[in-house]
This record gives structure tokens, sequence and C-alpha cells, in this order.
């Protein structure tokens, strides 16, 4: 079984959930380049962001996602096992100077897991066990409003926290890669690759090197760990609003005070509505 095809198995139907937020939008002008989160943005999150669980059903899942393999689930205290790889993981990269660490998910699940279970088995399990606990579904008009950025020879990307599992959802969800729907492979930007993850500049920065700030619309959920980061690096920016569950405004925290997005929309489509001057 693909990796896609075992998340396709999972996969449910899962409508956004309006926000309060309403939508403000003018025209770009000289936008070349179109780049996007992933969670949140264009794919639903069930949690409102990777990541996410909620405590009390971490290790019913994990038990399971071992099961649906015909393993045997390791004895005891999974779910504190599984956050205190990680959290070591993150200190270690802390103690490199990393602000803001990634985790590899799949170190993690190797060391969970233990010798017995073969390290072909760790990515079906780190996928069933993600599949369990953050249902994702395709946000709605997503493959039209990319073949509309693309009709207008837009050069697309992606910047996201990620894992690898992440880049299957696309042809699970809408059955084409990323690479079919327009993301040549080097424009795609994941935060489990640099060990490192958004509010972090160090991804817009190294999106700064492949494409022109000035001319180029990044688009996220998340006006901390999207809009600040994209806008410090000199990139035009628009929130995307369109589901409650994970529009995050992070009232309250002064990194984000002085923040605005250029635009805001609740609908892919509008990306391209706002996209006047960009090339057709």
């Amino acid at each position: 079984m693909t990796h896609a095809e075992r998340i396709r198995r999972h996969a449910r139907p899962l409508d956004p959930i309006p926000a309060s937020l309403g939508v403000k939008l003018s025209p770009l002008t000289g936008i070349k380049s179109v780049v996007f989160d992933i969670y949140g943005t264009l794919i639903i999150s069930g949690t409102g962001d990777i990541g996410l669980v909620a405590e009390a059903s971490k290790g019913e899942a994990m038990a399971d996602s071992f099961r649906a393999l015909g393993i045997a689930p390791p004895a005891g205290g999974l779910a504190e096992r599984f956050d205190a790889l990680i959290r070591a993981a993150q200190d270690r990269r802390r103690q490199d100077g990393i602000e803001y660490p990634e985790v590899e998910i799949r170190e993690v699940w190797r060391a969970l897991a233990g010798e017995a279970v073969p390290d072909a088995l760790i990515e079906p399990l780190a996928i069933e066990y993600e599949c369990r606990t953050n249902p994702v579904w395709p946000m709605p008009h997503l493959a039209e409003s990319l073949a509309n950025l693309r009709a207008r020879d837009l050069r697309l990307g992606i910047v996201s926290n990620a894992q690898f599992y992440t880049p299957h959802l696309f042809p699970a969800l809408l059955g084409e890669s990323l690479e079919a729907l327009g993301f040549a492979p080097d424009d795609q930007i994941y935060s489990y690759e640099l060990r490192e993850g958004k509010p972090s500049t160090a991804l817009y920065e190294r999106l700064a090197a492949r494409f022109d700030p000035a001319a180029t619309l990044y688009i996220g959920n998340d006006l901390l760990k999207d809009i600040w980061p994209a806008q410090r690096t000199g990139f035009r920016t628009a929130l995307f609003a369109g589901d409650a569950r994970s529009l995050r405004l992070r009232e309250g925290d002064p990194r984000v005070a002085d923040t605005t997005p250029d635009i805001v929309v609740t609908d892919l489509r509008q990306i391209a509505d706002c996209l006047a001057g960009a090339p057709r």
C-alpha cells in the first residue's frame, strides 16, 4: 500500500467552519509568484494544525496504529514517551541555537517503536497515527484555484510546517502530486527538512533565495507563524481566514501587534481575483 493509499483509506470529507474575520481584498500588482502554507490554508486540518492532538486521544490512537500494522503495541505510557522523545529532540536543537526547533517524526517513531519493528513499517506507523489524530480534507475550490494561478503563468511554491507524509496528502486527496499541480520540487520548503519550524524566518530566507520577495505573495492562516516572518523577509502577504479551526490571529502577542497582511481572503478563489497585475 502506498502512503497516498493509506491516507485515502482514512480520509473523510470535512467542511470549513466560517470564521468571524471578514475579507479584505485589493488589487495586487507586480506579483509573479504565489507561495502557500499547507495545513489550514490548502488543506483543512481537523485539529487546526499539524501536531495539535488532544492528550486524551494520543495513547489509544498510537496503540491502534501499531495494531493496524499487525504489531503489538509497546507496553505502557506510549503518549508520554512520544512527547518526551519530541521534547528531547527539540531541546537538542535549542542547544544548537535554534529558537523554533522542529523534529523529524520518523526518528521519533523509530525510537518509540523499538527494535522489534522493522524500518519498513516506521513510515506507515507514523501515517496511521497522523490520520487517526488529524483528519484532513482539501480546502474548497483548491484544485480550481491552483489551476487559475497556473493559467496566469504564476510560479507556485510552499513553505510549511510539515513532515514527510505531508506531500502525500495531495495525491491522496486530489489524485495529483504537488509537482503535477504546479509546485516544482525545489520550490517546496518544509520544516522537518530544516529541523526548524515557523515562525523562524529561516524558512522564508531560503524561499527568498529562490523567489523575489517583492514579487511574491505568501498565503497562510496564522498571523504569527505565516504573516509575521514572511513580512519580515520582504514578502507580500495574504491571511487565509477560510476556516475557524485554523485561523490564528494571535491577539495579545506583541510580535504581531503591528502586523497587517496585504489582503485577507476567505476563499482560495479570491487570490486570483486580487492579482490584477499578474502575468497572464
